[in-house]
């Protein structure tokens, strides 16, 4: 095993983002001409500037672990993959990121980056989301965790630990309270049913009335 372990989990990563955020977008704007990104002012330091802030660093250091093990400038901690558990990391990220874009194109129409508090999207809740109310974060997440066992390092690792708290607080305090406001009973009684990001797993205690 060598640098090149470093440029393949890189191209992994880096692909990842360019069909998240670039072709996904195209092809929402393709067919509904709005690009799907909705960015709201944040005030610094509050959870939801917080939120993109970690996850965006998380994606960042996700490319930089690779790109300094490619360049033979780091290495990982430790003992470095061997090839079967390097095979096994790159199949990992390579299903995860492609549950994105899954999870992305499953969203249809009511597909976005980012939340604005005056738009009513249709709430989405057949195909997988009936498995877990998050699968493109848990995709991303899988996937993130596919590069760590690629390249095992401390910053492989931060750069997953940076992107799960800022979901967790984009879906905490972002997207469940806007999605609560917009649709109401309707999604108290999906976040009852399924899990947040696993099945089963982080389900409201409420019912569709609102009582715990």
């Amino acid at each position: 095993m060598g640098p090149w372990t470093g440029w393949v989990a890189l191209s992994v990563h880096v692909t990842a983002g360019v069909v998240g955020f670039g072709l996904r977008s195209w092809l929402h704007h393709r067919a509904t001409g709005d690009n799907g990104y909705r960015f709201t002012p944040a005030a610094p330091g509050t959870p939801p500037w917080w939120s993109p802030t970690l996850s965006g660093a998380g994606l960042a250091l996700g490319a930089l672990g690779p790109l300094l093990v490619a360049l033979g400038a780091a290495g990982p901690e430790g003992r470095p993959a061997t090839a079967p558990v390097f095979c096994a990391g790159l199949a990992v990220a390579v299903a995860g990121y492609a549950g994105v874009f899954a999870a992305q194109q499953a969203m249809g129409r009511s597909w976005r980056i980012g939340v604005a508090v005056e738009e009513r999207t249709a709430l989405v809740t057949g195909g997988v989301f009936g498995l877990v109310r998050n699968p493109i974060y848990t995709s991303l997440l899988v996937g993130m965790a596919g590069v760590v066992v690629m390249v095992p390092g401390w910053l492989p690792l931060l750069a997953w630990a940076l992107a799960f708290t800022g979901v967790e607080l984009q879906v905490r305090t972002v997207e469940e309270p806007y999605l609560v406001r917009a649709h109401g009973a309707a999604y108290l009684g999906y976040t009852a049913r399924v899990g947040r990001f696993l099945p089963g797993l982080g389900r409201a205690g409420v019912t569709p009335a609102g009582q715990r």
